[in-house]
């Protein structure tokens, strides 16, 4: 794979560049149509010989995957136009809605296969055994296991769910074909009928296929919670900042592989000048876009450095903590100055088995606090196990 990518792909080590990422997606997209296309046409001609309702089963399944690679090629080149009036944003998107047709795709045609396997089990027929059918059904084993290492390879690289997904797909594919193997020399030395099990068992493959591939990607069009290593490297870049003391309020959107966007609190000294602050804050968002490629905007907060006032803000937020709980504490406590109001960040430290209600508690002390200091904004960072504090 690598040597086709430097035959077809300019530039191709370059896989932040959005044109590479683009070609790394067709290229796969035309190997997959090429190599299920022969696929499809080998089982469906083995299948009918054989009188065998798994392997057809498994070439309409290999039809699809045909299917699957030509909206992933459409989605590469769409998901690569420029942001426009109506999409700010670029059309990063498409490639996850592609996901999704692909993964309906695939659901669709493991319940056809399903009713069709449940038929063969209630009218089993006679399975036509031919060596050179076993050895050729291995060949396409072998070529969905080569499906699946450079789609996953290419996945990784260039990090598209649609090539992952392709992959897990190409891989289950590559089981499928191997029950039918099995169900095949079963069958002619054991004289055992076991075609529609495992035509079944193929179609319970294609639909967990489906199932995950569809699972991933609503999560991500709904707005799942940042890649967790992402988010990490965010906060801890920040933090290497000069007079930077602590974040909060990270934000990341994610509008597409390649098309990220993330904002965060920094808190840094009020005692630090204006200007000098400003400048901290723009290079550090021109560090995390070149290394992270992502943009971010990073929002200046001054955290008070008056230790009276501090006291008493931190006995305020100890004291109504504990008040929602005895067994809750406030940590890392900071006081910010705003315009009409002050802001305090903390973290709340809570027995593991209260975890679960943690959203509740969030709610609860947020009130109290708001009650005693009308002008107050309160923003919990988390709320945590003690071992869990960073």
């Amino acid at each position: 794979m690598k040597l086709l990518s430097k035959i077809f792909i300019p530039n191709f080590q370059d896989t932040q560049d959005k044109k590479v990422r683009e070609g790394y997606g067709v290229l796969a997209g035309i190997i997959g149509i090429i190599c299920n296309l022969l696929l499809f046409a080998l089982k469906l001609i083995l299948g009918l010989f054989m009188n065998s309702i798994a392997v057809i089963s498994d070439a309409f399944n290999n039809l699809t995957d045909c299917g699957s690679s030509i909206i992933a090629i459409i989605a590469a080149k769409m998901s690569n136009r420029p942001p426009d009036p109506e999409h700010p944003y670029g059309h990063g998107r498409i490639e996850y809605i592609s996901s999704l047709i692909v993964a309906i795709i695939i659901l669709l045609v493991g319940f056809e296969l399903l009713k069709n396997s449940f038929g063969k089990i209630l009218n089993p027929e006679e399975i036509v055994f031919n060596s050179l059918s076993i050895i050729l059904l291995l060949f396409a084993v072998a070529v969905k296991l080569w499906m699946y290492s450079y789609n996953r390879y290419i996945g990784n690289l260039i990090d598209s769910g649609v090539q992952k997904a392709t992959a897990f797909d190409s891989l289950s594919d590559a089981i499928a074909t191997s029950a039918v193997i099995v169900s095949t020399l079963v069958g002619y030395y054991f004289n055992l009928k076991i075609d529609g099990y495992v035509g079944l068992l193929i179609s319970l493959f294609i639909l967990y296929a489906g199932y995950s591939v569809a699972k991933e990607t609503i999560s991500v069009l709904l707005g799942a919670s940042p890649n967790e290593e992402l988010a990490e490297r965010i906060v801890e870049l920040v933090n290497e900042g000069e007079y930077i003391v602590g974040t909060h309020d990270l934000k990341v959107h994610d509008y597409g592989p390649g098309r990220t966007i993330a904002s965060i609190h920094a808190e840094i000294l009020d005692t630090v000048d204006f200007v000098k602050g400003h400048l901290i804050i723009d290079n550090l968002e021109k560090r995390i876009t070149e290394e992270l490629n992502i943009n971010i905007v990073i929002h200046l907060d001054p955290i008070c450095t008056d230790q009276e006032k501090n006291v008493v803000m931190e006995k305020l937020v100890q004291d109504t903590v504990s008040e929602v709980n005895n067994d809750f504490s406030a940590h890392n406590i900071r006081m910010t100055k705003g315009y009409d109001c002050n802001n305090v960040i903390f973290q709340v430290i809570v027995p593991p088995d209260h975890l679960t209600q943690g959203e509740e508690y969030r709610i609860e002390i947020i009130k109290k606090l708001k009650d005693k200091d009308p002008k107050l904004n309160v923003i919990i960072d988390n709320i945590t196990a003690p071992a869990q504090v960073r």
